[in-house]
């Protein structure tokens, strides 16, 4: 089955997760100036960038490697996603990716990684890829633009928590883990489908 564009770019979003990511960025930078909050969160969304980047080229490669099947892949893609999706819907005290929070300024780790660029992005890009690698330019566009909405919507993450609040937040939070789960469980099928007509 062929990926679309379209496709793509809403489970990047999905698996980036900007809206739900809101909270955490909000809460680990609230002791800095808005000069320097805005800086930390460019530097944050460029880093989880330039990782995804490297696995849209060599993440091939990288599964390669260590021998690893596209139907490996789709299942593991497919738990990563329902795990999240899962933590979306049933709210956790740590976030959708168990991020602590941290006194001084945070840096790759857990803002670029995992909240922005956690397994189930790489999952996403490299799965991705792998299926149709002679669309590379297709999947740098859907990046970079996933990448964009992620980062126009962070340093909008003041503004939007004040006015949507805590429950409106929370609302599109499950609303988008919905969407991940029917998109982890159609990983999941596809992958055990794959994997049993090789047997």
């Amino acid at each position: 089955m062929e990926v679309s564009f379209t496709s793509t770019l809403v489970v990047l979003l999905l698996v980036m997760d900007p809206v739900g990511n809101i909270p955490v960025f909000a809460a680990l930078l609230r002791n800095l100036d808005p000069a320097r909050r805005r800086l930390v969160i460019v530097r944050e969304c460029a880093i989880a960038f330039c990782l995804l980047l490297f696995f849209v080229f060599f993440g091939r490669t990288i599964l390669d490697l260590f021998g690893l099947s596209d139907s490996s892949l789709n299942i593991a893609g497919g738990v990563i996603l329902f795990l999240i999706a899962i933590r979306l819907i049933f709210q956790h005290p740590e976030g959708a990716f168990g991020t602590d929070s941290v006194d001084s300024e945070p840096f790759i780790v857990p803002l670029a990684i995992p909240s922005i660029a956690g397994p189930s992005a790489i999952a996403t890009i490299v799965l991705v890829v792998s299926r149709s690698p002679e669309r590379i330019t297709d999947w740098i566009m859907a990046l970079t633009i996933a990448s964009t909405i992620t980062l126009l919507l962070l340093l909008a993450a003041d503004r939007i928590a004040r006015h949507i609040g805590r429950r409106g937040l929370a609302a599109l939070d499950r609303m988008m883990g919905l969407v991940l789960t029917a998109i982890a469980v159609e990983m999941l099928l596809k992958g055990i489908e794959s994997f049993v007509r090789g047997l």
